[in-house]
């Protein structure tokens, strides 16, 4: 057992060096990717649980004190930010092009389920995040329908509706299911045992990055033009928006939440409108969908010092 925590220790001082390692073996090893890829729904709930887990009911219920905040918060990143985008690609006339399909989508959809977990990685708290991904999935039923009325390239909206249900169950049964077990069995981790959970949490970000990952191997061997092209726009939109949010969260209300909910910005769940809108549409964009990994998993190893910054300067 002794062994077994300190490999998992070691495991959350080496997470961002396994996230790395992920990416790589899911461009490198494209037959391992796509074995994975049945496995991804399962694999981020198993992410929720251990981020719930981590962060407990009793900081989960602090932090709905902070609700009205994480509104606002939750109302600029998917309801104003979207809707600006596609105001600017309708008057570009380039609102029918898949880049700027790809943009608007990302920033309409809600928080990533790993954004809590990319935040402890980064050295930051993670509640901000969990208390964002919640909220933000409640609310993309509702500030999804204008975006979609805004553009009309992306079709119907309806179809959201049920998949932001389905992620919104999928995220209160892992959270019941974590905090049942910290009211029980777990009541106090301890620092060893929360360092072995974000061990834990980096594991499983590695593992699930690989089955992500399942669409960028073959696209470099066979059109790496294509994908040099949407792997800079991906990583433009995700770093961009961190960094916007975060200069600016500072100049508002600097703090530490600031890392986690400028995180969240950057970080979304585009891939949840993969269930929710017709092959049409979503065709145009796997690839920038695929290539969105890479900064998304990414940003503790390139932004944490950043973000410490930030808070500290």
């Amino acid at each position: 057992m002794n062994r077994l925590l300190d490999g998992l220790v070691l495991a959350a001082a080496q997470g961002r060096l396994l996230l790395v390692l992920g990416l790589v073996a899911g461009v490198l090893l494209p037959g391992l990717a796509q074995a994975m890829k049945p496995w991804l729904q399962e694999l981020v709930a198993f992410l929720l649980f251990l981020a719930a887990l981590r962060v407990g009911p009793g900081r989960a219920a602090g932090s709905l004190r902070g609700a009205l905040p994480t509104l606002g918060l939750t109302l600029l990143y998917q309801f104003a930010l979207p809707l600006g985008a596609a105001a600017i690609v309708t008057t570009a006339g380039i609102a029918d092009t898949p880049g700027a399909i790809a943009i608007v989508l990302m920033l309409a959809a809600s928080p990533i389920s790993g954004g809590p977990n990319i935040a402890i990685l980064s050295g930051a708290d993670p509640a901000p995040a969990f208390r964002l991904l919640i909220l933000g999935t409640a609310l993309l039923p509702l500030t999804v329908i204008p975006v979609f009325q805004a553009m009309p390239t992306l079709g119907e909206g309806t179809a959201v509706f049920l998949a932001a249900g389905r992620l919104l169950g999928v995220i209160a049964s892992a959270a019941a299911a974590a905090f049942l077990l910290r009211r029980t069995l777990l009541r106090d981790l301890g620092r060893t045992g929360v360092a072995a959970l974000d061990g834990v949490s980096a594991i499983a970000m590695a593992i699930v990055v690989i089955g992500l990952m399942s669409a960028v191997g073959p696209a470099l061997r066979s059109v790496p033009e294509v994908l040099f092209g949407w792997l800079a726009l991906a990583f433009a939109a995700n770093f961009g928006v961190q960094i916007i949010a975060a200069t600016l969260l500072r100049r508002v209300r600097a703090g530490p939440a600031l890392p986690a909910e400028a995180i969240v910005a950057g970080n979304r769940n585009i891939a949840l409108f993969l269930v929710a809108l017709p092959a049409t549409t979503t065709d145009q964009i796997l690839m920038f969908i695929g290539c969105y990994q890479i900064p998304m998993y990414l940003t503790p190893l390139i932004l944490a010092g950043f973000y410490r910054r930030r808070v500290s300067g």
